[in-house]
């Protein structure tokens, strides 16, 4: 095999997974991150996908999302965000000793997780670019963690300052209906 030979395969996985970033509406900005491509190569290839496929992808502007909150503003995030967690800590994207810098085999581990959360959740109310962060968010640990929840053990989402533990979304109504017949 010739260097050529390896660096042809290191070049087209990068294009592929750029691609894959394009259909999950991924920012130019994420992609590069995630990529190392450039700027105008990412712009040529969404041009490319739309010729060749007569779709067109959402192309988002502005920053990313930042903030945690995000993952725990209502149950049904919560009970989302530790299932897509779940899935990358499964297929190795996140926990273990998993490296937080974006790279392009972990950038495929993520195509491959979002993938199966999408198949999953029926309606998904965690974007890409959210998916993203939320891993950003688990590999650093100073804002978000995960944890099992105090009454029946399943994995959740937690809030890391948090001075409690947060009971699941199941145990929740059995802990209120055990507090109103102790009185």
């Amino acid at each position: 095999m010739r260097i050529s030979d390896d660096r042809y395969s290191r070049d087209r996985l990068r294009l592929d997974i750029a691609m894959q970033f394009i259909r999950h509406e991924a920012r130019t900005r994420t992609i590069r991150q995630w990529t190392g491509l450039t700027d105008d190569r990412i712009r040529k290839l969404y041009r490319s996908y739309h010729a060749a496929t007569g779709e067109r992808p959402a192309r988002h502007r502005g920053k990313s999302p930042q903030q945690a909150g995000f993952f725990l503003r209502s149950v049904r995030h919560r009970h989302e965000s530790a299932a897509l967690a779940g899935i990358c800590g499964v297929l190795g994207v996140v926990g273990g000793g998993v490296p937080a810098a974006p790279g392009i085999n972990r950038a495929a581990l993520l195509c491959q997780a979002y993938a199966a959360y999408r198949a999953t959740v029926r309606q998904p109310a965690i974007s890409f670019e959210h998916a993203v962060l939320l891993l950003a968010k688990l590999a650093r640990g100073n804002e978000l963690r995960l944890e099992g929840c105090p009454a029946c053990g399943a994995l959740q989402l937690a809030d890391r300052y948090a001075l409690q533990a947060p009971r699941c979304p199941v145990c929740v109504p059995v802990a209120a209906q055990g507090v109103r017949s102790a009185r």
